[in-house]
């Protein structure tokens, strides 16, 4: 009995020795954490939406302290977080161009041809995957699924007519939507730009015509109104350079299939 005892000693010793050997240890290579990050980390939304192109919130908290990104990398905070960032590091704020999702499809139910009707998940990328790329004639329009919608984490995103709509100021420019339509149909444009081309179809003028009503034609009449040189062609398909755009109107008003959209209507 007294031998048992003795060598529970002995293994409580050597237990009791090493855990403060541990400690210590613990003590003594513990990684002090920057206060700064812990102050970045508290007024970041903590939403993980990857907007910023880091895996989460304390990412790019890790990268903004460290210098690898900006203080305005954070799409969801705007302004006023690049602000409070900058102000955290002792830095100037970073200056960048709010950016805002736009769906490149107006062609709604009602303008456009349906070649069957779909039954089945509500979900473009289940619907894509058909004979075709989806029920309508357009194989390059939206097709009002709303996997777009189910991502947004800013309730953003609506469908209207059996398209999906993007809401200007409720978009942050996360860019989630842009990742998840399987069409590739969504862009990053700059926010203080109204005017969009609502077409991303390239089939020219007598395919265009039979699968929408609305749909680019390749006219090139927004082309030769634009004052500022602002629009180009790309194939058959007219596209905006945001660059040179000042938001003059005039290639919506010549437009003779009125797809170049306003997205600010109560300017006009």
């Amino acid at each position: 009995m007294s031998a048992v005892v003795g060598t529970l000693i002995v293994l409580g010793g050597l237990g009791l020795f090493f855990g403060v050997l541990l400690s210590l240890a613990g003590v003594k290579l513990k990684t002090k954490t920057d206060p700064k990050l812990e102050s970045l980390k508290d007024i970041l939304p903590g939403v993980n939406c990857g907007g910023c192109g880091r895996a989460g919130c304390g990412a790019f908290a890790e990268d903004v302290l460290h210098g690898k990104a900006e203080t305005d990398g954070c799409p969801v905070g705007g302004v006023e977080l690049n602000y409070q960032i900058a102000d955290i590091l002792g830095i100037n704020p970073s200056v960048s161009t709010r950016m805002a999702a736009y769906i490149k499809c107006i062609g709604s139910d009602r303008h456009s041809l349906f070649l069957f009707k779909y039954q089945g998940v509500e979900s473009c990328r289940a619907a894509v995957r058909l004979v075709g790329g989806g029920s309508k004639g357009c194989t390059h329009g939206c097709l009002g699924g709303g996997s777009c919608k189910q991502v947004c984490l800013f309730d953003a995103v609506r469908i209207v007519d059996g398209i999906a709509v993007i809401d200007n100021d409720k978009c942050t420019g996360c860019t989630v939507c842009v990742k998840t339509c399987p069409k590739g149909l969504i862009e990053m444009v700059p926010y203080v730009r109204h005017f969009r081309v609502g077409c991303n179809a390239h089939d020219g003028g007598k395919i265009i015509r039979s699968n929408c009503d609305v749909g680019c034609i390749g006219c090139r009449v927004c082309v030769r109104a634009c004052p500022r040189d602002a629009i180009q062609m790309e194939g058959q398909l007219a596209r905006i350079v945001y660059e040179k755009c000042d938001n003059c109107g005039a290639c919506a008003q010549k437009c003779p299939r009125k797809i170049i959209e306003h997205t600010k209507k109560e300017e006009m």
